[in-house]
């Protein structure tokens, strides 16, 4: 999630041309309105005529040959507004090329020169930041930024996320909030990664009730996302409310946005919670036919599981007869046993038993005998089955049972 937040940042940062005001004619442009604005500063003949040729350059993308034109100036001979505004064009020409560590050296150096008016001071300061952030120097980013705040009137909402992504990134999720809440309040219209940001932190405090409102405005800003829909269930489960963590599952299901395999086995889990097991079925049961869901052990004792609590028996053997077959134990051969005793199929489910013993490895043996000895009972293979009972009377769990049908049989038959 931080890696994400980190490629979100700088694609905001490059999207929405926070360097432009440093680089080619754009930065022609912003010198002459601030010189509009103060008595224009005096540059050099020769000097202006190598600065507009750089320029030049640097709008064709010509950087090295930009780069070599500058180098001809001699600094410590150039006035300081001179000079700023070369090492801010060289600033420019590092950025491009994605040399920030020499871009903010120049960024540094044209401040250090003296040339610069108030705001563009605090313009540079501001994107000596973001090349920190670009760099994902995250404290040294976080310092930046925070002095810079301490200078200017009214901070603008992508630099408040700036700070809350770099607090962020170093689990500083505390620090992180207020700045990324700030961002959002500020922007009429935030981007979608500024509120993802303050989910992943209430998520991060466990402030699950503080995230429902911000995930319904991402949902409301773009419905066909089935992410935020599930995070939505998902913390409705959290807080175990089911049935709104029901509720908001469903919307995406029947809008056919539901795709993995995972997300068919949560919804079908959350219908068995509320207590509608049939639907729970019919949703597992689709997934498999679309080929959403994997027809594995797990997935089919599960659906064998919903057909039950419908009570739908006859349904409930198929799934869990091919369960029973790729178990690595006979306990799912003793779970259809019971399935069959329900419908009273005593034949069926005396088979399922005794394939339980085959398979081995029961967690209660017990049971499973008194199971047979019960199937085989009614059956009439009283013989038999006492043979069976007598073992089910050695498990303290089932000897009480077990007894009581020994005294049943030996009294029928004395």
């Amino acid at each position: 999630m931080r890696n994400t937040f980190c490629k979100l940042l700088y694609t905001m940062i490059i999207g929405i041309g926070l360097f432009t005001a440093f680089s080619g004619g754009q930065m022609v442009q912003a010198q002459q309105r601030d010189d509009k604005k103060r008595e224009a500063p005096v540059v050099d003949e020769k000097t202006g005529k190598i600065m507009n040729e750089a320029i030049e350059l640097i709008n064709t993308e010509q950087y090295d040959a930009a780069r070599a034109k500058l180098s001809g100036l001699k600094l410590d001979t150039l006035s300081p507004y001179e000079r700023s505004r070369v090492e801010q064009m060289q600033a420019s020409i590092d950025h491009t090329q994605e040399k920030y560590d020499s871009a903010r050296s120049h960024f540094q150096a044209a401040i250090a020169a003296g040339g610069l008016n108030e705001q563009e001071l605090k313009d540079i300061q501001y994107v000596i930041c973001q090349l920190y952030i670009i760099e994902e120097r995250w404290k040294e980013g976080i310092s930046c930024l925070e002095q810079w705040f301490r200078t200017v009137d009214k901070p603008n909402s992508a630099a408040y996320y700036m700070l809350a992504v770099s607090y962020y990134q170093i689990e500083d999720y505390e620090r992180a909030l207020a700045p990324a809440r700030k961002a959002v309040e500020l922007s009429e219209k935030p981007q979608e990664s500024w509120l993802q940001l303050i989910v992943a932190l209430y998520m991060q405090r466990n402030q699950y009730t503080e995230a429902i409102p911000v995930l319904e405005r991402l949902i409301t800003m773009v419905p066909d996302k089935k992410t935020y829909w599930l995070q939505l269930s998902s913390i409705y489960g959290e807080k175990e409310d089911y049935a709104n963590a029901l509720a908001v599952m469903e919307i995406p299901y029947n809008g056919g946005l539901l795709t993995d395999d995972s997300e068919y086995r949560r919804l079908a889990d959350l219908l068995m919670v509320i207590g509608i097991p049939y639907r729970a079925a019919q949703v597992l049961v689709k997934g498999v036919e679309l080929k959403k869901v994997k027809e594995d052990q797990k997935l089919l004792e599960k659906l064998a599981n919903c057909w039950v609590a419908a009570r739908e028996y006859e349904k409930a053997i198929g799934p869990l007869e091919k369960a029973a077959q790729m178990a690595g134990n006979g306990d799912l051969y003793v779970r259809l046993g019971e399935v069959y005793t329900q419908s009273e199929s005593w034949d069926a489910a005396a088979k399922a038993f005794k394939n339980a013993f085959d398979k081995g490895g029961l967690k209660d043996p017990g049971n499973a005998n008194l199971m047979l000895g019960i199937s085989l009972y009614n059956q009439k293979k009283t013989k038999e089955a006492l043979d069976w009972f007598k073992r089910a009377s050695t498990s303290e769990k089932h000897k009480k049972t077990a007894n009581g049908y020994i005294q049943l049989i030996t009294n029928t038959q004395g």
